[in-house]
């Protein structure tokens, strides 16, 4: 059978009686037919499950990711909690040097009997407002004193020394009598800002924090 004798019997089928048609024609109707159904079955199941095996992997990813950290952190959790302990204790060593409410005015005596130890004559010893903060409060001194450089060297030394923690701020020096006094005499007089920090109890601090959280709600 030529190709034009295949086209003219391929034309003369009669599709409502698929049974008559010829052996070859049905098999290769059947093999197109088979290969349709394959192509389909692989679209529409094969391809979504190998989407799905997809998603699946990706997941797997990232649990292991989630495992692999968590494992980290539980390894180090000992360490964690001793690095804590230690940071609180540090803390809590600072907060020791920071003296309470009723012990903040033998700290202004010492902090003037620094002065006056070291040969310096006190020309004024003002403690200016408290300034609260978080967790403590800020107490500045103003301080004026006459000496020389090695008595102010002294002074500073001594309240460096001091259990409770004071730092000094905005120091100025100069000759008695304004810049341009004679200095043979070796005079001078000193301005400076002490600080000490006094520790604020709990009610002080709930107190301290009432406005800031009537001022978030807002």
């Amino acid at each position: 059978m030529n190709l034009q004798e295949l086209a003219n019997e391929i034309n003369n089928l009669d599709p409502n009686n698929i049974g008559d048609w010829p052996g070859p024609i049905k098999g290769v109707v059947l093999l197109i037919a088979f290969g349709a159904t394959i192509g389909a079955g692989y679209h529409f199941i094969i391809s979504d499950q190998q989407d799905q095996l997809a998603r699946v992997e990706a997941k797997e990813d990232e649990l292991k990711r989630e495992f692999a950290e968590k494992q980290s952190r539980a390894a180090n959790l000992d360490a964690y909690k001793a690095q804590l302990e230690e940071m609180e204790r540090s803390f809590g060593a600072m907060l020791r040097q920071l003296p309470g409410k009723a012990e903040i005015d033998d700290l202004l005596i010492d902090i003037s009997q620094s002065g006056l130890a070291a040969g310096l004559e006190q020309d004024a010893f003002v403690p200016q407002g408290e300034r609260a903060q978080e967790f403590y409060a800020e107490v500045p001194i103003q301080i004026r004193l006459t000496g020389d450089f090695h008595q102010f060297g002294e002074f500073a030394s001594s309240v460096a020394a001091l259990p409770r923690i004071v730092t000094l701020h905005n120091i100025s020096i100069q000759p008695v009598g304004g810049r341009n006094a004679d200095t043979s005499g070796k005079k001078l007089q000193m301005e400076v800002i002490a600080k000490t920090y006094r520790y604020l109890d709990e009610n002080e601090q709930a107190a301290q924090a009432a406005p800031q959280t009537r001022g978030g709600r807002r």
